[in-house]
């Protein structure tokens, strides 16, 4: 029953990987799609905007123009704002404010500030200085999130190195492909030459080179005789080996690499909390 288990665990834990790679994926997508919109629109802000106007030393003033920039600076407010506006109710919510707060309140008091002025309030509009805000954040965010994703796929790539089947040697010396799952430490499997090791193990006969660049980033092929250690995931050389599992699932080299990457990923460091608390 408990290789079954193990089985079912690791197909949901894929089955969530995936999902959350799709979710993020998603994610930059509309990130993407937010930021040309709001960019087109933030242009035409711009060029009517007066401190533009008298910093390039050019004018543009027509009956209307305050509307035109505050038509499209609600359009920029809530859709290219969104994110950030979400963002503060979340963090609110969790009363961890840090840097959605930071740029929701900003965008916030340019906006309501700047269509009150439009409106009859004295003073000045920020419209352009709104608009070119939430932009450059959705840039950040945008390629701040391709980052992630293209460590996630790295990840990706690390999971696929290991094997799905190993081939285990019996108590009365047969061979019998088995399902990576179904090893346990201790058990006795051989890797002929080309093939991929499937678990952490010691040599227990045999003479090789083994490829463990994608792990350790040796460069290379690694000497490996008998008492040596061995990395799940590697590639096995010209040598035919018989290893003893040391490690398998959850213990094994390549998991706990992965486990760790995928920790650093979501935890911020000392440096970001005290920046957000700033």
């Amino acid at each position: 029953m408990e290789p079954k288990s193990h089985k079912h665990s690791s197909s949901k834990n894929g089955h969530e990987n995936h999902d959350h790679h799709d979710h993020h994926a998603m994610m930059i997508k509309d990130f993407k799609k937010r930021f040309w919109i709001s960019l087109v629109l933030t242009l035409p802000i711009v060029v009517l905007a007066p401190m533009i106007q008298g910093l390039l030393n050019y004018e543009l003033r027509f009956e209307g123009d305050r509307y035109i920039q505050f038509a499209l600076s609600t359009i920029i407010f809530f859709y290219g704002g969104w994110p950030f506006l979400k963002g503060l109710f979340d963090e609110v919510k969790k009363k961890t404010p840090g840097m959605m707060t930071l740029i929701a309140l900003a965008i916030s008091v340019a906006y309501f500030y700047s269509s009150a002025v439009v409106f009859g309030l004295e003073g000045k509009i920020f419209f352009w200085e709104l608009a070119s805000l939430i932009v450059i954040m959705l840039l950040g965010h945008w390629i701040e999130m391709k980052s992630v994703m293209g460590a996630s796929n790295a990840l990706q790539e690390l999971a696929k190195m290991m094997p799905s089947t190993a081939r285990k040697i019996n108590k009365n010396g047969d061979h019998e492909d088995v399902s990576i799952e179904d090893l346990q430490a201790n058990d006795t499997i051989l890797v002929r030459p080309g093939e991929k090791i499937p678990a952490d193990g010691v040599v227990l006969e045999g003479e090789s080179h083994v490829n463990e660049s994608m792990l350790t980033g040796r460069s290379k092929p690694v000497a490996k005789q008998k008492d040596d250690q061995v990395i799940g995931g590697s590639i096995n050389d010209k040598g035919t080996l018989k290893i003893k599992v040391k490690h398998t699932g959850e213990d094994s080299y390549l998991t706990k690499v992965i486990g760790m990457v995928k920790e650093a990923q979501k935890v911020k460091s000392k440096t970001q909390n005290l920046a957000d608390k700033v």
